[in-house]
């Protein structure tokens, strides 16, 4: 690179990071107490997390600007609902209610079954708060309360002999309440059904006594429910109660976590030497996480960032994450000179770990950060959340845990017992008393021993690798799971499933599911909305256009089969058209047609309804809006939610007349309009950041290849993965996939580096050195984060398991592709790494500012990192026993001369 070091931005963070840890190391104690004493202050901030916890289902798990939420506001706008003539049909909004599905195997019309809900009915209404009962608050249709079509249909005992038509009788659609309809034959009268479902809607006049009034339904339950009949109940605030008690079930698994991460962090970093031991290290490198937690969260809940529920995994990664760079900073604590002083051994760790630190905190935080351009709040949430406490991590490992690090060595310095702090005589050789005597190292490299299990990959596992037969099964191997991945991403769904966002056994989940099994015929009555306020009603070319747009809408097919029930439209203009002919009114008159409007209205109870339809002024002579409501039929799986939603906009954009389509589900239908091209956007725009990072701080362009191939490889193992384990492309989902793309950087930049860089004559031997140096940090990464995030798995909501379930297979399939897939790849193309002649001649021998240094033997113990980028501070001509060693030291000249 002419001009530039390939280091000419590692190596003054390097040097910066050199003169902290130095800092540190003299004034430990500083760095101890300081971010204590920030973390109770900014912990402080927890007293806020009621006020700012944001548990709406439609403002967390929907687009913020979706276009149904803007197609609602011109609903809202032009047809305000009226609490004195309540309408289901006409809400712009789900409304407060109660709903019961009263279900029974063989027929809820029986005489006897019936009579039993009619006793369910009187004991809903009888429930109160203090003296506020159901009539007190209901909603209104002309001065009385809303009652159930059904009862208003059958008004004697005998419930089987009175003749019920369906989807229709007379104008009620019993289709909304009756369900699971046998018909007579030849006839559209029922027969049987076998189950009936009741509204209770409340008015909006109170919304506390309304809330109430429903707590006190859902208590009092088990006084409605039968034992020979099922009674599967929900609410208008059901769904987000449920939801708020998914993150109440994952509370007791904090302490879990914490303690398996402490126990797998004191057992990775024991050892049998009592004064090397680092028990204590490890413990307060966990406790250094939990601050980070708790800082992060804190300053955000001060700052009133809302706390979506998704939040609450983010405490888990969190701690996977420090605890990785926890290993980093002990590993090149471990690497450094025994004898040298500790504020200088604290150096040489900064110098060596902070730097791969920093990169691990660019990759994720970025990550994390990116996620916040999605449209869904409770993604921004957590990435907000997470992605400040990932830097919160970074600043204390290198103060906190750096100062005990510092405070640790001092004790290591004047050879103490790790448990006892007692003085204890240090061993001849390696052979010792572990109780007794400590503070072995070896004499020759100045160093701690190194850990035994790295020489397992170097004699065992790399040349296993290497052989042809091994090379062919990892090629199947990966070729199975490519096509495992792609045949996935076929497979895939869109969309949160709202029963999902409650707790496993909910009740919430069993009521969707009996609306499932019995009135799934039919879907929404979609509102089709006429904005245009230049629209000519009463001109019969111009009602013909509207006539044909309709008609468009009732012909729509998704493979062939109805979207749209046939003559079901329910029009306002047709009937007042009718009223026209049957009064001999001349509507094709501007005048008539709309003075006329209040006297259609009043005409019958029929007719008053459509009152609610039209938003038009006499005296001004205009009409400004109406709407029409289409049936659409069968809606029963996500794919028929998205095809209803894209097919009716799409109709509604090509028809001339200005239209807008509503429904109040289409709010939650909107995720599918979006969460495909975004989840899109926001890989494509991390996957290029970590490249730039890539490129930066590990300048090799086919590094950046590889790189770049195990993103795109991981991400398509992870979607298809994910879709063969029954998880959805959703809000949640989306932010691991985010997620994945800083995992697969740190898993794959630096083993295909380690090869392309390696010196060694064969492609094999590259792959051996290769595996030796990284194979070990690798795995011990990848445990540490399963591990944080493993005990969701055991959690009653669908939210966190599946953050479990994307976490596995990122942190599976970025291991896998690290340690097997990659560097058997790599050996195919051996001829692409850099010559040793071409180091040679690059290499000034008399240049002192680049002495030739280990790079590989001082490779931090964790795979989320960057390559060693500056052990300058190391011996220069140390001496080693591992061929591996000598021969990385060309490749560290190589690194350091800016080739």
């Amino acid at each position: 690179m002419p001009g530039c070091k390939t280091n000419c931005i590692e190596k003054p963070l390097s040097e910066g990071f050199g003169t902290l840890g130095n800092f540190v190391g003299r004034h430990h104690w500083c760095f101890f107490i300081i971010p204590l004493f920030v973390s109770a202050g900014l912990g402080g901030g927890f007293y806020f997390l009621k006020d700012r916890e944001a548990n709406g289902i439609e403002e967390q798990f929907t687009p913020v600007n979706g276009p149904a939420k803007d197609a609602r506001l011109i609903v809202e706008t032009y047809f305000p609902n009226n609490d004195s003539e309540f309408s289901r049909l006409r809400l712009y909004t789900e409304g407060t209610f109660v709903s019961l599905i009263l279900s029974d195997t063989e027929n809820v019309l029986s005489n006897n079954v019936f009579a039993k809900i009619v006793e369910m009915d009187q004991l809903v209404k009888d429930i109160k708060v203090a003296t506020i009962g159901f009539n007190d608050i209901c909603a209104m249709i002309a001065g009385e309360c809303m009652t159930n079509s059904i009862f208003d249909i059958v008004k004697t005992a005998d419930s089987e002999s009175t003749p019920i038509t369906y989807p229709f009788n007379g104008s009620i659609f019993t289709a909304s309440e009756i369900g699971g309809v046998k018909l007579k034959p030849g006839s559209e009268q029922i027969e049987s059904a076998k189950a009936i479902r009741l509204f209770y809607f409340l008015n909006d006049v109170n919304r506390t006594v309304n809330k109430m009034w429903l707590t006190e339904f859902i208590n009092n339950i088990s006084k409605i429910e039968d034992n020979e009949m099922s009674v599967s109940y929900f609410t208008s605030l059901s769904r987000e109660e449920e939801f708020e008690k998914s993150t109440d079930s994952i509370i007791p698994l904090f302490s879990v976590t914490y303690t398996i991460a402490i126990t797998f962090s004191i057992v990775s970093c024991m050892r049998l030497d009592c004064v090397r031991n680092k028990v204590w290290v490890a413990t307060f490198g966990v406790l250094s996480a939990g601050l980070a937690v708790v800082s992060s969260f804190g300053l955000l809940l001060y700052c009133g960032m809302p706390f979506a529920m998704t939040v609450a995994t983010a405490p888990f990664l969190i701690l996977g994450i420090g605890v990785d760079d926890m290993f980093i900073m002990i590993s090149c604590w471990q690497k450094s000179q025994v004898n040298h002083k500790v504020e200088d051994r604290m150096a040489e760790t900064y110098k060596d770990a902070a730097v791969s630190i920093t990169i691990t905190t660019l990759t994720d935080a970025l990550a994390f950060y990116i996620g916040l351009l999605t449209p869904f709040a409770s993604v921004q949430s957590f990435c907000m959340y997470t992605g400040t406490a990932v830097v919160f991590c970074y600043l204390y490992n290198i103060t906190f845990f750096g100062a005990f690090l510092a405070m640790n060595g001092r004790r290591e310095e004047s050879n103490r017992h790790w448990l006892t702090c007692m003085k204890v005589p240090e061993p001849s050789s390696a052979k010792y008393n572990t109780c007794s005597e400590g503070g072995y190292y070896d004499k020759d490299t100045g160093k701690e021993e190194p850990m035994p299990i790295n020489n397992f990959f170097k004699n065992y596992y790399g040349p296993f690798l290497t052989k042809k037969l091994t090379k062919g099964f990892v090629m199947l191997l990966y070729a199975g799971y490519l096509a495992a991945s792609i045949y996935g991403c076929f497979q895939m769904k869109e969309g949160i499933d709202l029963k999902q966002l409650a707790t496993d056994g909910s009740y919430v989940g069993s009521y969707y599911d009996v609306e499932d099994q019995y009135f799934s015929e039919f879907g929404p009555n979609v509102m089709v909305v006429v904005t245009d306020t230049h629209f000519r009603y009463w001109d019969a070319n111009s009602r013909d256009k509207l006539d044909a747009c309709l008609h468009k809408f009732e012909d729509l097919t998704i493979d062939n089969r109805p979207l749209v029930a046939k003559n079901m439209t329910i029009s306002w203009l047709n009937q007042y058209l009718t009223y026209g002919n049957a009064t001999s009114l001349n509507l094709n008159d501007k005048r008539l047609f709309i003075d006329n409007l209040p006297t259609f209205f009043n005409f019958s109870p029929a007719t008053q309804a459509f009152r609610q339809d039209v938003n038009f002024s006499v005296a001004e002579g205009h009409i400004y809006a109406s709407r029409m409501f289409i049936q659409t039929v069968d809606i029963r799986t996500a794919i028929d939610e998205k095809d209803l939603l894209n097919e009716f906009r799409n109709t509604a954009q090509a028809c001339p007349e200005a239209l807008v389509v509503y429904h109040p589900a289409f709010i939650f239908f909107d995720q599918y309009a979006v969460i495909v091209s975004n989840t899109i956007q926001n890989i494509v725009v991390a996957t290029v950041a970590m490249l730039v990072i890539s490129l930066l701080l590990i300048p090799s362009p086919i590094c950046s290849l590889w790189v770049t191939f195990a993103i795109a490889s991981v991400i398509v193992g992870v979607a298809g993965f994910m879709a063969l384990w029954d998880v959805n492309l959703d809000s949640v989902s989306m932010i691991n996939l985010v997620i994945c793309i800083g995992f697969s950087v740190d898993f794959s930049a630096h083993i295909s580096y380690a090869f392309v860089t390696s010196k060694q004559p064969t492609a094999d031997e590259k792959l051996i050195e290769a595996v030796f140096n990284l194979g070990y940090p690798i795995i011990q990464g990848a445990l540490s984060t399963i591990l944080g995030v493993v005990i969701l798995s055991a959690s009653e909501s669908y939210i966190f398991r599946t953050f479990f379930k994307i976490m596995f297979l990122v942190i599976l399939f970025g291991a896998l592709h690290g340690v097997t897939f990659i560097p058997v790849f790599l050996t195919f193309f051996g001829k692409c790494s850099i010559q040793i002649s071409d180091l040679k001649k690059d290499i000034d021998p008399s240049d002192a500012s680049n002495p030739p240094v280990n790079m590989y033997a001082n490779q931090r113990s964790n795979s989320r990192s960057s390559p060693n980028l500056n052990v300058s501070k190391y011996t220069t001509n140390e001496k080693v026993n591992n061929t591996f060693e000598t021969d990385a030291q060309v490749n560290n000249e190589k690194w350091e001369t800016g080739q």
